[in-house]
């Protein structure tokens, strides 16, 4: 009795040590939201995923940071990096895997982003609208004017 409760311990501690507690407790991906004023854009990301219309959401690695690329007939297009950095449940993670997980698992959740999170999430975005069609530039969409040299 006393033989299979070490070996189920063992067991036990083995598995926590090959995988990470991020991992467990987190996960490698998260969902990273957008809203955009107006909404009904469509959301494009660097790494190839999307969603539309706004506002929206969508599965990420919590890995990679990345850019994301927002569209909508009659506004500019925006672009806004999402920076993937660890964050506090991650550092919660590592605590734990000090305590439990040690190297192995430190090294699982390093490798797979858990111990990350996606910043800005939620990505808040106000569209500035296009100028009407055949419309003057304002002073703020006109190039500007180099002096010529004399």
């Amino acid at each position: 009795m006393m033989k299979s409760s070490v070996l189920a311990v063992a067991a036990i501690m083995l598995g926590a040590g090959l995988t990470g507690c991020a991992t467990v407790t987190r996960g490698a991906d998260t969902k990273f939201s957008v809203l955009t004023t107006p909404t009904g854009a469509a959301v494009t990301t660097s790494t190839g995923f999307s969603c539309s219309p706004t506002p929206c959401g969508m599965k990420m690695p919590r890995k990679d940071s990345f850019d994301v690329t927002i569209t909508r007939v009659g506004y500019a297009p925006a672009t806004q990096h999402i920076r993937s950095s660890v964050g506090g449940g991650g550092a919660a993670g590592m605590a734990g895997n000090i305590l439990l997980g040690g190297v192995i698992g430190m090294a699982v959740d390093g490798s797979n982003g858990a111990m990350n999170d996606l910043s800005p999430n939620p990505l808040i975005l106000t569209l500035a609208p296009l100028p009407p069609a055949g419309a003057p530039a304002t002073a703020s969409q006109s190039p500007i004017a180099t002096p010529s040299p004399d």
